[in-house]
């Protein structure tokens, strides 16, 4: 049982946030009904609060409506994925300029200390630790962005996927390629300077400087007719 707290953020808002790390951390699997009563009884809240929730995760894409059998956990098909990962990589170059352009002394500084707590958290082994230290580590980007619609956009995309980043962390050779992912963000976002990440940003004939792109989509795998399984707690 988990029981929120009668204080601070609305009922609600506590309830979308523990069923939505439920739902990422893999407690349900894709494709598990949610059912009310047990949603009540676990987070001891009213009927009304876990419809209401429901609602708020189906518009993010993590939960789907069912007919004959209500709420259950979405499943991402791979035609999906990819389809979000390639909207993801022109979303996340835009945010990167805008970053790179926008973004203050104080901000680049922030988004290299939140690439070195998501290291450290690889170094350690910490799955929970490590997407919670990339989801920082992104607040930080959007932040110096300062572009709420690219912030929109992105949030509800990286909650669409967030069931399949547990697991792709997990793959062979992904956490080192995050990592380089991640630290090729940070040299870019900061082309006037050199940091330990590498080098600054080419520029090409004054254009806008080059972003490096995501390449999730390209390793999902083209055929799987499962659902994704459930990942092992860290």
């Amino acid at each position: 049982m988990t029981a929120v707290r009668r204080e601070a953020a609305p009922l609600r808002t506590q309830v979308v946030g523990l069923l939505r790390d439920a739902i990422v951390g893999a407690e349900y699997t894709p494709g598990e009904r949610l059912t009310e009563r047990v949603l009540c009884e676990r987070f001891e809240v009213s009927r009304t609060v876990v419809r209401e929730a429901l609602r708020q995760l189906e518009s993010e894409g993590l939960v789907e409506m069912v007919p004959q059998r209500g709420p259950v956990v979405a499943t991402l098909t791979p035609a999906g994925a990819v389809s979000l990962y390639e909207v993801r990589e022109v979303v996340e170059a835009l945010a990167g300029r805008a970053f790179a352009e926008r973004a203050t002394a104080a901000q680049r500084t922030t988004l290299e200390q939140r690439l070195a707590a998501f290291e450290a958290a690889l170094d350690r082994g910490d799955l929970r630790a490590v997407l919670a230290a990339k989801d920082s580590f992104y607040d930080a980007l959007l932040d110096g962005a300062a572009n709420p619609v690219a912030r929109a956009t992105l949030r509800g995309i990286h909650a669409r996927t967030s069931m399949l980043r547990g697991m792709t962390l997990q793959a062979p050779g992904r956490s080192a390629h995050t990592r380089r992912e991640l630290a090729a963000i940070t040299a870019a976002a900061s082309p006037a300077t050199r940091t330990r990440h590498g080098p600054p940003v080419r520029r090409t004939s004054g254009r806008r400087p080059r972003w490096p792109c995501n390449s999730c989509a390209t390793r999902w795998p083209r055929a799987r007719p499962d659902p994704l399984p459930r990942l092992g707690r860290p």
